[in-house]
C-alpha cells in the first residue's frame, strides 16, 4: 500500500498553462480519501535532492486557482538534465519523506527523469507511482496529438506574426522574426494561422524539418521582394544545414553554449541578425528588420488559449487519476477525438522518454517554405476563442490631374 504523501514538480521552460496542470494535480489529489498531504517541490528536480519543498496542502483552493490563470511555473522550474547518479538521490529524498506519488510536469527530459526514477524504485520494491504529466511549447513529444503549452505559445506567434504583417504592410521592407523549435518547427509553422489575406505574411517559413541552403534562402526572399514589394519570414531558431550544423554555428563566430552543450539558440538574437546581414549585404536591400521572439512566447500574459487552459488542467487531474486508480507507472498523453474534442491516454515511460516528435510531412508544402490546410486545419482549434481579426481598406482609388510626364518632359527641356 503507497503512501498517502504526493510530490509535483515543474522542469523545463515555463508556458502559460503550466501552472493549471500543477493546480489540477493538488486538486484533484484532495478528493482522494488518505491522501495526507500535497508536496511541492521548488525548482523541480533540484528542489528535490535539495528537499526544498512547499506544502500544498495549506494552499486555499481560491488561490490554487488565481495561481492556475497565472503564467510561469508558480513553483519553479530547473534546467538540470539528471543522469542515474542525480535520479538515484531523487529517489532517497522520496523515499525519506513517504512520498507516495510522484508526478513530474515537463517534457521529453522530464520523463526519461521519471521513467529512472520509476525504475529505481521498482528495484528497491518500494511502492511508488511514478506519472509523467505532458508540457512543451515544441509540441515534440511523441505519442500526443498536442502538448500543453503549444496552444498558447502558437497563439502568441500568430498574433504577434499578424502583428508584425501590418506593420510591414505600411512600410514595405524585410523582415525576419526567429521563434523557438530546436528540432519541430510546430511553433514556427503557427506565424502561418495570422494571415488573412493571400499576400498577408510571413510569404516564407523556415523549419527545422527541412535543411535550410543560404543561397535558396537568399533567392526565395528575392523572389517574394520582387512578388509583394517586400518579405515576412517565419524562421525556427533550430534550421540547420545538410549536416546538421545549426545554421546560426555557420554564420557566427562566437555563440554561447547552454547547459547540455547544445549551441544556446534562444534569446541570443544572433540568427536573426545574421540573416538580415545576409539579406542586406547580398540582395542589397535596404530596409531589413529581425526579431528574436526569445522568452516571449512561453508565458506572454494575456494571451492564452482556453482550449489550451482546459486540457492543462485536465492532464494534471488525469495524471491523479491514473496514479490512484492504475497499476502503473507512465506519461499522459492528450488523444484527438472527433472535431474537435480529446480523450487522455497513459502511455509507457518507455514510449515517451528520450524521444523527439517532428512535424508530419503533411503538414509542410512542397516547397518546404510554407504550411498546409491540413496543418491550419490542425492547429486551428488549438488556437482557443476570440482570435483578433485584421482588415484591410477597400481601394478606391481617385484619378490623378496632372500630367507628371509632360511636366517632367518640360522641367527637362527647361
Amino acid at each position: 500500500m503507497s503512501s498517502g504523501k504526493i510530490l509535483v514538480a515543474q522542469g523545463g521552460g515555463p508556458t502559460a498553462v503550466i501552472n493549471q496542470s500543477m493546480v489540477g494535480v493538488a486538486l484533484e489529489a484532495r478528493r482522494f480519501h488518505g491522501i495526507e498531504r500535497v508536496y511541492g517541490a521548488r525548482h523541480g528536480v533540484r528542489g528535490i535532492v535539495d528537499e526544498d519543498f512547499v506544502d500544498l496542502s495549506q494552499e486555499t483552493s481560491h488561490n490554487l486557482e488565481l495561481v492556475a490563470a497565472t503564467p510561469s511555473s508558480a513553483l519553479g522550474s530547473t534546467r538540470d538534465k539528471p543522469d542515474l547518479r542525480y535520479c538515484q538521490e531523487i529517489f532517497q529524498v522520496l523515499r525519506a519523506h513517504a512520498i507516495g506519488h510522484f508526478f513530474y510536469i515537463g517534457g521529453n527530459d522530464s520523463s526519461d527523469t521519471v521513467r529512472i526514477v520509476s525504475l529505481e524504485a521498482q528495484k528497491a520494491g518500494y511502492p511508488l507511482r511514478c506519472i509523467h504529466v505532458p508540457k512543451t511549447i515544441d509540441n515534440d513529444l511523441v505519442g500526443n496529438d498536442h502538448t500543453p503549452g503549444f496552444p498558447s505559445a502558437a497563439r502568441f506567434v500568430a498574433q504577434a506574426f499578424a502583428g508584425a504583417n501590418l506593420d510591414n504592410a505600411a512600410l514595405p521592407g524585410i523582415y525576419v522574426g526567429v521563434v523557438m523549435g530546436r528540432h519541430a518547427g510546430f511553433l514556427t509553422a503557427a506565424s502561418a494561422l495570422g494571415k488573412k489575406f493571400p499576400d498577408d505574411g510571413p510569404h516564407l517559413i523556415y523549419l527545422p524539418e527541412r535543411t535550410f541552403v543560404l543561397d535558396r534562402f537568399l533567392a526565395d526572399v528575392k523572389a517574394a521582394y520582387e512578388k509583394y514589394g517586400r518579405c515576412v519570414i517565419a524562421v525556427s531558431e533550430g534550421i540547420h544545414d545538410a549536416s546538421g550544423a545549426p545554421i546560426a554555428s555557420l554564420l557566427a563566430k562566437d555563440l554561447e553554449h547552454d547547459a547540455h552543450g547544445n549551441v544556446q539558440l534562444s534569446g541570443t538574437g544572433a540568427l536573426a541578425d545574421l540573416l538580415c546581414e545576409e539579406i542586406k549585404s547580398k540582395l542589397k536591400i535596404r530596409r531589413v528588420r529581425g526579431d528574436t521572439f526569445g522568452y516571449l512566447q512561453r508565458s506572454f500574459i494575456g494571451c492564452v488559449s482556453d482550449v489550451d487552459q482546459r486540457e492543462a488542467r485536465e492532464v494534471g487531474e488525469k495524471a491523479v487519476q491514473f496514479g490512484m486508480w492504475g497499476a502503473s507507472d507512465g506519461s499522459v498523453a492528450i488523444r484527438r477525438t472527433g472535431f474537435y474534442s480529446v480523450d487522455y491516454d497513459l502511455l509507457p515511460l518507455d514510449a515517451v522518454a528520450g524521444k523527439t516528435r517532428v512535424m508530419e510531412d503533411e503538414f509542410i508544402d512542397e516547397a518546404g517554405t510554407g504550411i498546409t490546410d491540413a496543418f491550419r486545419l490542425y492547429l486551428r482549434p488549438l488556437l482557443g476563442s476570440g482570435m483578433p481579426d485584421a482588415f484591410r481598406l477597400r481601394p478606391s482609388p481617385v484619378a490623378k490631374k496632372l500630367d507628371r510626364a509632360g511636366r517632367d518632359d518640360a522641367s527637362d527641356a527647361g
